[in-house]
Order: C-alpha cells, then structure tokens, then sequence
C-alpha cells in the first residue's frame, strides 16, 4: 500500500532527490512547501501535489488532509540546516515519520530533544546517510572489520567542491544556519569515518576559515586528516586543468579508496530501508554531529602537529571582504 509524503524544501539543490525516491518507491508527494515558488521541477514527479510558499498555509492543508481522511505517513524535509530541527518537530506532531537530510540538526543536544518528542509522538525520524549504503563503503567496513583489531590506519580525506560568490550570500555562507564549512559538506564523510573505524576519541582543528576547514581526528582505529574547502583555488592543478570543479579523496595507508560512482539511486536505496524499518535514526546521527559541533567551537592551531599537507595553502580573503 502506497504512503502519503509531504515534503518541506521543494526548491532545493537535494529536493529532485527526494522526489524521485518517493516515485521510485510506488509512494505519493501530496503536498510540498517552499518560500521560492521555482519548484517546476514537481511536475516531473508530482503535478498534482500542492504547493505552498507560506508554511502557515501548508500546516493548515496538511491538517485539513488529515481531518479529512488522508494521512500523511512520512515528511521530507531537505529546508536549510538551521530549520530542521523545527520541521522535524513539525511532522512528528502531525503523527508522520520524518525524513531528514543531513545534518539532521546543528547540536548535539538538539538530538536529545528530538528524541523526547519521538517518544511523545511514537513516531521515528531517519536520516538521509547515504554513504552507509554505498557498494564501495559497505566492501571497506566488512574489509576493516576483518583486519587486525590492533590495527591503526592512517587516513588523509580531501573533498574540494567550488562554489561561488553566491555562496556567501545564501544561508549557506552564515554559520549560525548552515553550521559552516565542516558542517555543510563534511558531515557525512565523518559519518562515514566513524561508523567503519570507531568513534571520536580527539580531535584539533588547524584552519577554519569561510572557505576550508581542516584537522585531525584519533578514532579507535584511524588517525584521519582532513581538508575541506569550497575554494576551486584549492583543487589540485591536474584537476582544474580538466575543467572540473569538485576533487575527492581518501587515503588509506597510502592508497586511493574509490568511490566516486555508485551514487546515482542512494536517496531511492535509503528511502526502501526506511520504509522497510531499517532507516537510521537519531541516534546513528549523534557522532558525526558532536564532531562537527566541536569543530564549529574549536580554536583553530594553526599548522601544529600531524595536519593534512593542504592545510599549509595560502588563506584566501572574503570575496566580500572591504579589506
């Protein structure tokens, strides 16, 4: 039987994603809001799903919906980081299932709320943790599971995605929304880390700045570098002279770990666990969010220590620096 979707954030860079799961997964997006109407993107998948711009409106029809037969079983919620929490606490109080991209929400104790309200509602939220299904990453964990328990690896992890100016002006550009550059596009890679080589046992960040982020983070059985940057004067000369503008990379003990393909359909794969009971929750979202929180809080140390070789690259000024 079919399950009734409503999905918040319909205009947004991850929201086709989400719509195309729900198709790819025989369910229907009844209603979707937004606050930019640039949302034709619906008709590929749900021409008959209504839209709202003002979110008072949208709580007012997904209420008539359900005062008038039709339940609404899951929300999808892929709004600006800042607001998850809030659109969480929404489709719980609505009595749907909660889908949510990631980060799930900006601090740690935000989960512990969250996971009051579950109990209030009987209702669970799951986060989109895409890489834990990815082909590539399921091959190293049962490969790392096998190895020397005593084992220590080394890891150096680069992911470099350009943006531009437009970038500072978004929510994405304000930390106090976005959570800043650890948060936005790394929380997922530390997902990763610690769900295959343990848990955070300490960590220093070297730089922090608008447009990168490094570190260093002891996990029980890893000592990772990394970089982080939005910066295409960042990507490596090889790379920029290909014309493309996104570098990843992880090193383990010296040796490139592909996984560049493969994530094509792992929004619709996350949404049949889901479905099926086997989604991951608050919980399984807890150790990437405490590490990226005390990176947002920590002071950074400049190059000290055992850091990634990027971190010594000239700092950039703000693009709208009057400086």
């Amino acid at each position: 039987m079919s399950k009734n979707f409503t999905l918040i954030g319909a205009a947004g860079y991850i929201a086709p994603r989400h719509m195309k799961a729900i198709k790819e997964t025989g369910n229907n997006l009844v209603a979707a809001y937004d606050p930019y109407d640039g949302v034709g993107i619906l008709d590929t998948y749900f021409s008959d799903a209504s839209f709202f711009v003002e979110f008072e409106r949208f709580d007012r029809h997904v209420e008539k919906l359900k005062r008038t037969g039709t339940k609404v079983d899951y929300v999808s919620v892929c709004s600006p980081n800042h607001l998850h929490d809030s659109h969480i606490r929404f489709g719980l109080r609505i009595g749907a299932d909660v889908i949510c991209e990631k980060p799930i929400v900006l601090n740690p104790w935000n989960i512990d709320a969250l996971q009051q309200v579950e109990n209030e509602s009987g209702k669970r939220v799951y986060n989109v943790l895409q890489l834990r299904i990815h082909k590539s990453i399921l091959e190293l964990r049962e490969k790392i599971s096998q190895a020397d328990p005593k084992k220590i690896f080394d890891i150096d992890l680069t992911y470099i995605t350009s943006r531009g100016k437009w970038y500072y002006t978004s929510w994405k550009g304000d930390v106090t929304k976005s959570g800043g550059i650890a948060t936005n596009i790394g929380v997922h890679f530390f997902d990763m880390l610690t769900w295959i080589f343990g848990k955070c046992r300490y960590q220093m960040v070297h730089v922090s700045t608008h447009d990168r982020a490094a570190g260093f983070m002891d996990l029980e059985r890893a000592r990772v570098r990394w970089f982080l940057s939005i910066n295409e004067e960042c990507l490596p000369a090889e790379v920029r002279m290909s014309g493309k503008r996104t570098y990843r990379s992880l090193k383990i003990e010296g040796e490139e770990f592909e996984f560049s393909d493969g994530f094509t359909d792992l929004h619709t794969e996350t949404y049949k666990k889901i479905l099926d009971g086997k989604g991951f929750g608050l919980e399984d979202a807890r150790p990437s969010i405490e590490i990226v929180h005390e990176i947002r809080y920590s002071n950074p140390v400049g190059l000290k220590g055992d850091y990634h070789p990027l971190a010594a690259l000239p700092l950039s000024k703000h693009p709208f620096s009057l400086k």
